[in-house]
């Protein structure tokens, strides 16, 4: 958050609201000067506030704040870039939580690459009664991911996020494949 920044020079400098007996004291300059080095960062935080509230223009510190208001979380090693999309867009992945292309859209930011996902689920539309469910009575979800050349996945990390996006009743697998024309992978 916002703190002292050393010599940040103040939009509104008090001295300038004093009756002119009072400017020439100097005890008083130099207290009013203390006040302004203090409520200097306040006051152009306030006086900018619309561009400190986008997510393409924050400061950084401002950024994690926004990140916390909207209930994302953006890995610290991640280029301010990529931070400044997460919070951007999270109000309307949070509108597609649960679905797949919430999932899609959770997988594609974790890990930079398309996911390939697979549900169990599934719908049908009948004119006749009696007709058999499409689907498996059991929920699941696999979730194949490729590795890009020289950029591995955090599977610690993308469990994580994948947790959080699919529904609690609803079972998932990860599959993390290596990079195209690779040997190897891993899967759980």
């Amino acid at each position: 958050m916002r703190t002292g920044v050393p010599g940040l020079p103040t939009p509104h400098p008090l001295i300038d609201r004093l009756p002119a007996v009072y400017v020439e004291q100097d005890f008083i300059r130099r207290f009013l000067t203390a006040l302004d080095d203090v409520l200097a960062p306040v006051l152009l935080t306030i006086d900018n506030l619309p561009a400190h509230l986008d997510p393409r223009s924050a400061p950084d510190d401002f950024l994690a704040w926004l990140a916390q208001w909207v209930a994302v979380e953006s890995p610290e090693d991640s280029t301010p870039e990529r931070r400044r999309e997460t919070v951007r867009g999270a109000v309307a992945r949070h509108a597609r939580r649960g679905t797949l292309g919430g999932l899609a859209d959770a997988v594609r930011l974790v890990t930079g690459t398309e996911p390939e996902i697979t549900e169990s689920g599934g719908t049908a539309w009948s004119t006749g009664p009696l007709t058999a469910l499409p689907g498996s009575p059991r929920p699941r979800v696999t979730i194949r991911v490729r590795e890009a050349a020289g950029r591995p996945v955090d599977r610690a990390l993308l469990t994580e996020r994948i947790g959080t996006e699919v529904p609690a009743h609803v079972a998932f697998t990860l599959e993390i494949l290596p990079p195209a024309g690779g040997a190897g992978g891993a899967a759980s």
